[in-house]
């Protein structure tokens, strides 16, 4: 019985470090080619260790002005960042009072409105890109933050509502009802009782909203075209040249803007297992 637990153990340790291989390879890759020269990565056979690590990219990308890539990048980290804060915050106020009122309120017709709004989520991007354009173009929204926040906000509030409907149908209506009875209103009994009980499940749905909004690549593409609202991953793209590819660069890139989502992740750590263990499966 020891042998078969003791190789059950081996058998378990060996597969956590098969998955942690394939999961940590291509973000350690990334890092090493990120500190790499561009003639260290073109070697043949491959230099899997930098002779000399250069960490010069980063502090670039981070203090650089003008019209250089390191500074259009850092350009299009803030505006990627104002985009998807604004996005994950306004989609979990409207999403939550959406999930709210589909939870909560017997709404006529309410389960068409929720599966319409499921539909509109599940649309390729690609379906509404052209319509999109000329409306915002009639607009002069164009190459702002606001096409790319407004269209963004479309597509992730049904998500979100999604989301926090599942969660909200895990609350005990009794504590609201209670609530009631002591003269709260509706709204009250939302922002007294609701939101404090629930603040696993919109930790876990504002995180989800920005990386949703964060990695977007069609549309900030099609809808932006200077350094006033490019996103980070047109920005990216943009790295390779006619003639050349700037690998370092690009990875360098790769790695700050995959810290950003990772460091919301670890601030929001204690609300997001939570979150996603009680309204991933309900609803």
């Amino acid at each position: 019985m020891r042998r078969r637990s003791l190789g059950n153990w081996i058998l378990v340790y060996a597969f956590a470090v098969l998955v942690f291989i394939i999961v940590a390879a291509p973000v350690i890759w990334l890092f090493i080619s990120s500190i790499s020269t561009q003639s260290e990565l073109l070697e043949h056979p491959l230099r899997w260790i930098p002779e000399k690590p250069v960490f010069d990219r980063y502090i670039d990308i981070l203090t650089s002005s003008g019209s250089s890539q390191e500074a259009i990048f850092k350009r299009a980290l803030i505006n990627s960042t104002i985009i998807a804060l604004a996005v994950a915050s306004a989609s979990v106020v409207f999403g939550g009072l959406g999930a709210y009122a589909f939870t909560r309120l017997k709404l006529k017709g309410g389960k068409a409105i929720f599966f319409t709004l499921l539909f509109a989520y599940m649309l390729p991007p690609i379906m509404i890109v052209v319509p999109l354009y000329r409306a915002f173009s009639s607009m002069g929204l164009l190459n702002t933050k606001s096409s790319l926040v407004l269209t963004y906000l479309a597509s992730i509030v049904p998500f979100a509502i999604w989301t926090l409907r599942g969660y909200f149908q895990g609350l005990p209506e009794s504590l609201e009802s209670a609530a009631r009875i002591d003269g709260c209103s509706r709204i009250g009994t939302f922002v007294r009782i609701v939101i404090p009980l629930s603040l696993p499940g919109l930790a876990a749905c504002f995180l989800l909203c920005f990386i949703l909004s964060w990695e977007e690549f069609l549309i900030a593409l099609i809808f932006t075209s200077s350094e006033v609202s490019k996103t980070i991953p047109v920005a990216i793209a943009e790295f390779q040249g006619r003639h050349a590819i700037d690998y370092p660069l690009m990875a360098t890139g790769g790695i700050i803007a995959a810290a950003i989502p990772v460091i919301i992740s670890v601030i929001c750590q204690k609300w997001l297992v939570q979150g996603l263990t009680s309204g991933a499966v309900k609803g």
